[in-house]
């Protein structure tokens, strides 16, 4: 058998596929759509002949390991530690977690790289590097191992939960390197990490032990030097030498050995020797360095062990001019590379002159106390960590640490307020670039209480930008932070953004609890119209986003919401709208529990619906009458108006059109595009819904859940009959689906079902059967017996010939089971009870067709499906090619193509290759009348 021919583009897929990137990150990286994207991983599947999106992932990570493993690649060579790269390579087969502990300096994070490249080929899913340098709040360490990882945070969950979901089932080797600034946040982790993760290994280094008690400590000990001028210390020395240009002959190589031993073995003290080898020579660098190392062992230090480095540091610190020892202790309080513009809006002040600090830096720099980052933006900055935290200790000593932190938080504060502008293809690498520098100024700036404005300022900045970034967690986290720096006022501001992110994360407990924060805010605040306005709010979402909650709240702590909020609102015309909606919400939900004659009930959900629509469009907020549009929307449904349920979604899209973005349109677009696409479907306006269902694929907010944002896409597809975009579109939504932890959804049913309906139409038993226990896992079982499944059953059924079973499958009258079909799936129902009755020569089928042809005119699909029964029933064949004209127009190529094989004679071979050119034309059988 051949290879098969993988062009130049699905390779690059299939290595980013390789490094666990989401089809959205993957689009990102080569500027390409999400949906070329996944179009790309279809045709790898098939020509790889591999089952899923995982057995790719695991193919690609067999190619890159044949090249190089996923680890930074070092810019020097790897010298000497024989020894220890054997110990530690066998800590790491042996033990579930290793920590690799030592000085700053002592060359940690490059032996544990060597050990990780070595093992690379032992692990099926590779190796992944992490550096925690950048993170300063332990609860980032997840969302840093996410990043590199390459795992986009889930609905309902952190990102935490979405990393232990995404390497449940990996065989990989975690490299977690510098994490003794973030200890408190490591430990925890990895406990949880390590417990639901079994084929996963952990190498960790830091300068201290995690303190726990899965942990296997291995000391790395400075490079030896036993062998004198042979040791691994003067080998060291020797290639950092040759490597600027002066390596020391035979004959001084004692001496060189007499150094390294004064050195302690030190790694970097011993580069940072060599370094400047060539402008002091050996004599120099032997004398000065004998001088502060006494002065240093002289003196007290709270850790002993960086003795050695220190003395080093200082020597090349006391080498530079004075202005050139303020810039390096004043760019230590950046943690992320730095522009020389940075670095003199917060370092350029006596005695450093501002229009200098470029020259200085670039001195820095050739005495390696700086790396120089090219970029596409420009020249970047950075201090190795030691070298950072070595710089700290200077500006302490300096007495400019509060000057200089106020100044970069300060600027800060200016950086991140710039990212309010998000046109512009280069925002993400301006949000990057500063993040790390943003977060650690709130941090600083909130632990002080005279700066408490400018810690809210810069926590309300960065949730902003963290939301649009679609840091999600991070957003809803600063906004509450920003509410905890606030005055009561702002405070509730903040505390409503926060419930919106919360709503846009799927997690509707944290939208009650944050609502109810924010009403209690609104009453300090003495804004009693606004606390009520929250508590209705909450109120709603306990009925209107139920599915998204761990529990939903009980019906009285409801309703006593709604009385509080009642209260308070007064003639508030915002307020009263909101509780308008409320009660239009209890009302409904109230009606969906409803059994037997609803009439009445129907009657009041709708007028409740309504009068919140009436009171929400006068205040203008968008928002607001999109919510209560959305009310409206499901009272319709209830009422077997699929029309007027299409109608009031698709008003909520025009409404939200001219919201100011942020969380709370974001959340109520998602919303509002998934229930245009839905009714759509309902209403049998099914170009219509594949192109609210692909906006909502594509929403950036959903990039990572892509069940959620491909559902109603799906179900269109489905129906309309388009296979290949169903398969295409499954894979996403399966992945997605398995890495959020398999969440229920009344969405994730029927999208899963569509699936197994294209599967059963193209004839592949297997696969539906597979998705049929998807469709257990994601769905409402009633919904499926009653609802949806019957529907997609039957078409199966129908599709196989088996007129009888299909029958079966929709004989109950619709009042029967109204509460599962009333909403989406009616029409769809009684046209399938007409057709079938009709194909099986049903008592009842005249009087059923007739009943569907009142119920579903204005339906394009279901009346030509009617119009089709009627046809089948009267023996009129004739008739059934208007009928597939009908249905074709109506954007169902696949019931168009079915109708033709219905038709039989000259009709049959147009409508086979019809079938065969959607892909389902395999096994099927036409019943007979």
């Amino acid at each position: 058998m051949s290879t098969p021919v993988i062009s130049a583009r699905e390779a690059e897929v299939l290595a980013l596929l390789g490094e666990h990137l989401s089809n959205a990150e993957i689009a990102a990286r080569l500027f390409i759509s999400v949906r070329t994207v996944e179009s790309h991983v279809s045709s790898l599947l098939r020509k790889l002949e591999l089952p899923d999106r995982r057995a790719l992932s695991r193919r690609a990570a067999e190619r890159a390991r044949s090249a190089a493993p996923a680890l930074p690649a070092p810019l020097t060579a790897f010298v000497g530690r024989v020894r220890e790269r054997g110990e530690l390579a066998e800590a790491v087969k042996t033990h579930r977690q290793v920590t690799a502990v030592g000085p700053g300096g002592v060359g940690k994070t490059r032996l544990a790289l060597a050990v990780a490249a070595e093992a690379a080929g032992d692990f099926a899913d590779g190796v992944w590097f992490v550096d925690l340098v950048p993170v300063t709040d332990p609860r980032r360490v997840g969302a840093a191992v996410a990043a590199a990882v390459g795992v986009g945070e889930q609905p309902g969950a952190g990102l935490d939960d979405a990393v232990v979901a995404a390497l449940a089932d990996r065989e990989a080797l975690l490299v977690l390197d510098n994490c003794e600034q973030v200890r408190d946040g490591v430990a925890p982790f990895l406990e949880r990490l390590l417990a639901a993760c079994p084929g996963v290994r952990v190498l960790v280094t830091s300068r201290a032990r995690l303190m726990v008690p899965f942990e296997r400590v291995f000391p790395v000990p400075p490079l030896s030097r036993d062998g004198g001028a042979e040791s691994e210390a003067v080998a060291l020395f020797l290639d950092r030498a040759a490597a600027v240009g002066l390596a020391p002959g035979p004959a001084v190589r004692d001496r060189v050995a007499a150094l390294c031993e004064r050195l302690d073995g030190m790694a970097l003290a011993i580069e940072l020797a060599a370094a400047r080898l060539p402008t002091l020579g050996l004599d120099g660098l032997t004398a000065g360095l004998s001088d502060q190392l006494r002065i240093l062992a002289g003196g007290p230090r709270a850790d002993d062990r960086h003795r050695s480095v220190r003395a080093v540091l200082d020597w090349s610190h006391d080498l530079l001019r004075p202005q050139d020892q303020a810039l390096l202790r004043r760019v230590s309080v950046f943690v992320a590379p730095f522009t020389a513009d940075a670095a003199a809006e917060v370092t350029g002040f006596a005695p450093l002159d501002r229009a200098a600090v470029a020259d200085g830096l670039g001195r820095l720099a050739e005495q390696s106390l700086l790396v120089v980052t090219p970029t596409a933006s420009g020249t970047r900055y950075r201090a190795l960590e030691t070298i950072r935290q070595y710089g700290g200790a200077r500006l302490a000593d300096a007495g400019e640490a509060d000057e200089v932190l106020a100044r970069h938080a300060n600027w800060c504060l200016a950086a991140a307020s710039g990212l309010e502008d998000t046109e512009g293809p280069d925002w993400r690498a301006r949000f990057d670039a500063v993040a790390d520098d943003v977060r650690a100024a709130l941090s600083w700036s909130a632990r002080r209480p005279e700066r408490r404005e400018q810690a809210r300022g810069l926590a309300l900045a960065l949730a902003g930008a963290a939301f649009t970034r679609t840091l999600l967690g991070e957003s809803q986290q600063r906004y509450e932070q920003a509410a905890g720096l606030a005055d009561a006022h702002v405070a509730a501001s903040a505390l409503r953004q926060a419930a919106a992110v919360a709503g846009c994360r799927r997690l509707g407990d944290d939208m009650l609890r944050l609502h109810r924060a924010a009403s209690a805010a609104a009453l300090r605040a003495g804004d009693s119209a606004g606390a009520g306005r929250d508590l209705a709010g909450a109120a709603t979402i306990a009925y209107r986003f139920s599915s998204t909650f761990a529990q939903v709240p009980p019906r009285d702590e409801v309703t006593g919401l709604l009385a509080r909020a009642r209260e308070l609102s007064g003639s508030d015309p915002a307020a009263r709208a909101a509780v308008a909606l409320a009660e239009a919400a209890v009302v409904t939900d109230a009606f969906g529990a409803v059994q037997g004659d609803v009439d009445n009930s129907v009657r009041e959900t709708v007028a409740s619906a309504e009068r919140a629509v009436r009171l929400a469009r006068p205040t203008g907020d968008p928002v607001a009458e999109s919510a209560a549009l959305d009310a409206l929307s499901g009272a319709r449904s209830w009422d077997g108006d699929p029309f007027g349920a299409a109608d009031a979604a698709r008003r909520r899209v025009d409404v939200l059109a001219s919201a100011p973005p942020g969380p709370a349109a974001a959340h109520e677009l998602m919303d509002a595009l998934a229930m245009a696409a839905g009714t759509a479907v309902g209403a049998g306006r099914l170009p219509e819904a594949r192109r609210w269902g692909r906006r909502l694929a594509e929403h950036p907010l959903l990039a990572e859940v892509g069940h959620h944002a491909t559902s109603w896409l799906l179900v269109a597809d489905a129906f309309a009959g388009h296979a290949d975009e169903v398969l295409a579109g499954s894979v996403r939504f399966r992945d997605a689906w398995e890495h959020s932890g398999r969440q229920r959804s009344f969405s994730l049913g029927p999208a899963a079902a569509a699936v197994a309906l294209v599967h059963g139409l193209r004839g592949d038993r297997e696969a539906r059967a597979d998705w049929l226990a998807i469709v257990g896992r994601a769905g409402n079982a009633p919904e499926h017996r009653h609802g949806y499944g019957a529907v997609f059953d039957a078409l199966v059924l129908l599709h196989q010939g088996d007129v009888d079973a299909a029958l079966d499958r929709v004989e109950p009258e619709p009042e029967e089971v109204w509460k599962w079909v009333s909403w989406v799936w009616l029409h769809w129902y009684v046209a399938l009870r007409a057709e079938t009755a009709a194909l099986a020569g049903h008592p009842a089928a005249r009087h059923r067709i007739a009943a569907a042809r009142a119920l579903v005119a204005g339906n394009p699909v279901a009346t030509a499906q009617v119009d089709r029964a009627e046809a089948l029933l009267d023996g009129d064949a004739s008739r059934l090619p208007a009928a597939a004209a009908a249905l074709e127009a109506a954007g169902s190529p696949y019931q168009a193509a079915r109708t033709l094989l219905l038709a039989g004679g000259a009709h049959t071979a147009t409508g086979e290759a019809a079938l065969t050119g959607l892909g389902m034309g395999y096994g099927f059988r036409v019943g007979s009348a």
